[in-house]
């Protein structure tokens, strides 16, 4: 099958995705880049459950180092203040998913997607317009034409809060015994989640 590089924030919501692109015929190779989450240890929690699930499905996982003060740099200054779902949600999701694009340019491959759509706290045209900003920078950057930004990669619109993803994503984490957070993990987001999002 051919190949697609899934952004996974964390293990519950990559279970639904790698079964929704098994299901498109694509084989996923899983990208865990969260620079956004704000301790140590609740970024290797979330990573030791994706690698659980990920070993027990057979999914290859490439970890990005988190760097949590260049997303600080980035996303959060001057936007501490914004809500939960606000404008530097948006700022956070083009940071990853950039990150994204460079692993998947680094290891030829040509889409990639994120699971941050199963979420019905995630706005999935959001996620989507973060997704193409992402992949238009790493065609800006390695340049229009020739070389290696005639293969930088680009970015395939899943929307895997359809057809019941979350809920299947719940099931399949409770199936697998996973570790679900109660935040996005940012700790700008450690109050209650606003309401579901369109």
């Amino acid at each position: 099958m051919k190949r697609i590089l899934l952004h996974a924030c964390c293990g519950p919501c990559s279970t639904h995705c790698v079964r929704a692109l098994r299901e498109a015929g694509l084989e996923p190779v899983i990208c865990y880049s969260n620079s956004n989450i704000d301790t140590e240890e609740e970024w290797e929690r979330r990573l030791a459950a994706l690698r659980a699930f990920a070993g027990a499905e057979g999914v290859e996982v490439r970890v990005d180092p988190r760097d949590a003060a260049a997303w600080e740099r980035e996303v959060a200054a001057g936007f501490e203040g914004e809500p939960e779902g606000g404008a530097r949600c948006d700022r956070c999701f083009r940071f990853n998913l950039r990150r994204a694009a460079a692993e998947a340019a680094r290891i030829g491959v040509d889409s990639f997607t994120t699971s941050l759509t199963v979420s019905p706290h995630k706005s999935s045209p959001r996620v989507f317009a973060a997704g193409h900003a992402a992949a238009e920078a790493g065609r800006s950057a390695f340049g229009a034409s020739g070389g290696p930004g005639a293969a930088a990669p680009v970015f395939a619109e899943f929307d895997f809060k359809k057809k019941g993803g979350f809920q299947d994503s719940v099931a399949l984490a409770r199936k697998y015994g996973l570790y679900r957070q109660s935040y996005c993990g940012c700790r700008f987001s450690r109050r209650p989640l606003s309401p579901s999002l369109p």
